[in-house]
């Protein structure tokens, strides 16, 4: 019987979890404070919605897609903040990013997070009229793949507004965090597990998924990307499991920060392709 609790503490499985979130902030702080771009832009009311642009050199291109990355932290903690240099490696290849904050849980529901990330993509699409290109750590990888699900058309925009994503570490079955203490602030039950689900949700024909994970992460984690990989290539979605060396939950989204990364090529060619 899988133990649910210990598959999914992410700190207690890394013990060295707090100096590298000491380093995300250090390195955050680094790149906002040479970056070109706006901060602390609103996209609704809250207090907690709110997003910095990252702009290459020579600013905001005329054609092609901007970026979005989302923060993990099981949609309870972290902000955008600990992530500012996720833009880095992107905008060395002239891609705009937007790194946003969402409202937290018990705040708010995990559906009601995705809504206003797809309040985001819209407002991202009313001021540039761009294509989104999605990518996001562990709660930020559930929250890309919600955006390739949602039927932009039915909301009176592009039906392939955000047709393409990187879900790091990504959380795409909620139902095995109801019986953990993860559940204490997210509150979910069985329906709304499902609900928020990406696996319960119709695979996005013709969009693209990369799943990338940690080698050295635990086995669930592992089989949540390989889950959505399978499940959504044989509904019609172009997709690609990447499992990252012996890379665990916190070094995994490291090589973002680099221009000459594998990870960072994959971002930039999804944008390429669909800009």
């Amino acid at each position: 019987m899988t133990d649910y609790e210990a598959e999914y503490n992410n700190r207690a499985l890394v013990p060295e979890h707090p100096a590298l979130i000491e380093g995300w902030a250090r390195d955050a702080r680094d790149y906002r404070e040479q970056a070109d771009g706006e901060f602390d832009v609103s996209y609704e009311l809250s207090p907690r919605t709110t997003y910095d642009l990252f702009l290459p050199e020579g600013g905001m291109p005329d054609r092609g897609a901007i970026a979005l990355f989302i923060h993990g932290g099981y949609w309870q903690a972290l902000d955008k903040s600990y992530f500012s240099h996720m833009a880095r490696g992107a905008n060395a290849h002239g891609l705009p990013v937007v790194v946003t904050n969402y409202t937290l849980c018990p705040e708010a529901r995990v559906g009601d997070i995705i809504e206003e990330m797809r309040r985001l993509v819209a407002h991202l699409w009313d001021r540039f009229r761009k294509p989104v290109v999605a990518y996001g750590h562990s709660a930020g990888g559930h929250l890309t793949a919600a955006l390739l699900a949602t039927d932009w058309r039915g909301r009176d925009l592009p039906q392939r507004l955000v047709p393409a994503g990187l879900a790091i570490s990504g959380l795409f079955d909620l139902q095995p965090l109801i019986g953990t203490s993860i559940n204490e602030k997210l509150g979910l039950d069985r329906k709304e597990a499902i609900d928020a689900s990406p696996v319960t949700l119709p695979a996005p024909v013709g969009t693209h998924l990369t799943a990338s994970v940690g080698g050295g992460e635990s086995n669930e984690f592992i089989r949540q990307s390989r889950v959505i990989a399978d499940l959504w290539q044989r509904g019609g979605v172009d997709t690609e499991l990447d499992i990252r060396g012996r890379d665990n939950h916190f070094t995994v989204i490291a090589p973002l920060a680099d221009a000459g990364s594998d990870l960072t090529a994959k971002l930039v060619a999804m944008a390429r392709k669909v800009g």
